[in-house]
């Protein structure tokens, strides 16, 4: 009965809510407005009410997570108290009765706006980002691959440091993660005019690095990005030609503004990220 007389209330100020959202940084902060690359739980069916935004899997909603944005529900605690969601990832994402992803679920598809069914509803403790290979999540199209992984200083040559996903000049480049803005080299096509994008996220304490790829005319440094936002072109900025050209994808601890250094050198300064990619809901294909 709550959520049938609030119900006209609250679309509209869910409909003002959700006109052009201007990115954050991480969803863990829960700002309160659905964005693109989130997971959205909304207090009342068909979207309406208020929201509670995720970037990632969350285990228990317990008593932390809350509804923040405007509408019926502000305030009130998620768990057990969704009805229905909207999924503005790349991957699938799946909503579980208990905590710690278990008891009967319901599998939401990219970009899928759905009310829970009845077994949910109201019913709901735990959601899991359901794996997306970094190659979709980069590009959001199909085609990508990844030509060079994560090495270790075990196999390759000059000691490789990050992940190359490749697809093509011109592929649009998307933050895997969002954050902050704290280094940005426009470099030149060509193997001396390197390029370098530094995205820092507080939430994780680590720094996504994007090498080789050309970065729109409008991102700047200090600019908040959301997860899944186009930062990028795919270009062959300090590589030797353009039937190489790939983005070269690192992860780095804590806040970095460039890549680790990767000709001639012997010091290892990143630890394998696979953890970390698994965590934000990646596999690395």
């Amino acid at each position: 009965m709550r959520r049938l007389a609030w119900a006209g209330m609250a679309g509209t100020l869910m409909s003002a809510a959700l006109v052009a959202a201007a990115p954050s940084a991480e969803a863990a902060t829960q700002d309160g407005v659905c964005q693109s690359g989130e997971f959205c739980l909304y207090y009342n069916s068909y979207q309406q009410g208020s929201v509670s935004d995720f970037a990632g899997s969350i285990s228990d909603y317990g008593s932390t997570y809350v509804f923040k944005g405007p509408g019926a529900g502000q305030g009130t605690r998620v768990k057990n108290e969704a009805a229905s969601v909207w999924n503005r990832t790349f991957g699938s994402v799946r909503v579980y009765y208990n905590s710690g992803y278990s008891g009967a679920n319901q599998a939401i598809a990219p970009g899928a706006k759905v009310n829970l069914n009845s077994t949910l509803k109201n019913q709901n403790a735990s959601h899991k980002f359901e794996p997306t290979y970094m190659s979709i999540g980069l590009y959001s199209l199909y085609g990508g691959r990844i030509t060079a992984g994560f090495d270790g200083y075990v196999n390759t040559p000059g000691k490789h440091e990050g992940i190359d996903i490749a697809r093509g000049v011109g592929s649009p480049v998307r933050a895997l993660v969002s954050g902050k803005v704290i280094y940005l080299a426009r470099g030149y096509s060509g193997s001396s005019g390197l390029s370098t994008i530094a995205i820092y996220n507080a939430t994780y304490n680590k720094t996504i690095i994007y090498l080789h790829s050309a970065p729109l005319t409008s991102l700047y440094k200090g600019q908040t990005i959301s997860k899944g936002q186009q930062i990028a072109t795919e270009d062959w900025r300090g590589v030797s030609s353009s039937s190489s050209a790939h983005t070269h994808v690192e992860m780095r601890l804590g806040y970095e503004e460039r890549a680790a250094k990767s000709v001639d050198d012997y010091t290892l300064e990143n630890p394998d990220p696979t953890s970390f990619w698994n965590a934000v809901g990646y596999v690395e294909r």
